[in-house]
């Protein structure tokens, strides 16, 4: 009897195992973008390309972890003198602070049994040298087997709002500008082999 609970204790561990998976980045597929109201009259916006990292996800224990670089130097607004400013010192000062990058550090979920959905990835984001934790929302992610890529592919859209000058971000706040920034990051990774 000790035998063959040794038996599936390990088989249990094996295959545990074996739904655990690390993926990387799919450039191409993943982007953060943010958006900011402009004095009540309208919306700014902006996104980071180019974006490097891994997830790791055991879809069968409902755990996992991300974890991206967005590099700064990639932001494109539509207009290269809006771009240039906002890559200057006054707000994401890209020449001292070549990158930003979240860091997970809890997958949550809601619901029961095969209904059970991510619903949110909380986390550390670092911007100009300062890390806070935020809480990006889930609005869908997914698995699915890539016809292109021939590999398992694993993402989603993530949102959140956050206070910019926790970063130190507080240009034109004095003026009347508002603090708080949405950010929206696409994410895609394909299994690694």
């Amino acid at each position: 009897m000790k035998a063959i609970s040794a038996l599936l204790a390990a088989a249990a561990i094996i295959t545990g195992a074996a739904h655990a998976a690390t993926y990387e980045i799919d450039p191409f597929h993943t982007n953060a973008r943010f958006a900011i109201d402009h004095f009540r009259t309208s919306t700014n916006v902006g996104g980071f390309y180019g974006l490097t990292g891994e997830v790791e996800f055991d879809e069968a224990k409902r755990k996992g972890s991300v974890d991206i670089t967005i590099p700064v130097d990639s932001l494109q607004t539509g207009s290269e003198q809006f771009t240039k400013h906002l890559k200057s010192a006054d707000l994401f000062d890209a020449e001292n602070h070549p990158t930003m990058r979240f860091v997970s550090t809890k997958f949550n979920y809601v619901g029961k049994g095969k209904a059970r959905k991510l619903s949110s990835v909380d986390g550390n984001l670092t911007l100009l040298g300062q890390t806070h934790p935020v809480r990006l929302k889930a609005e869908k992610f997914n698995c699915y087997d890539s016809p292109m890529l021939n590999k398992q592919v694993c993402g989603g859209d993530f949102s959140t709002t956050i206070d910019r000058t926790k970063w130190g971000m507080d240009y034109l706040v004095a003026a009347g500008m508002t603090k708080k920034v949405r950010l929206d990051i696409q994410v895609e990774a394909a299994k690694k082999d």
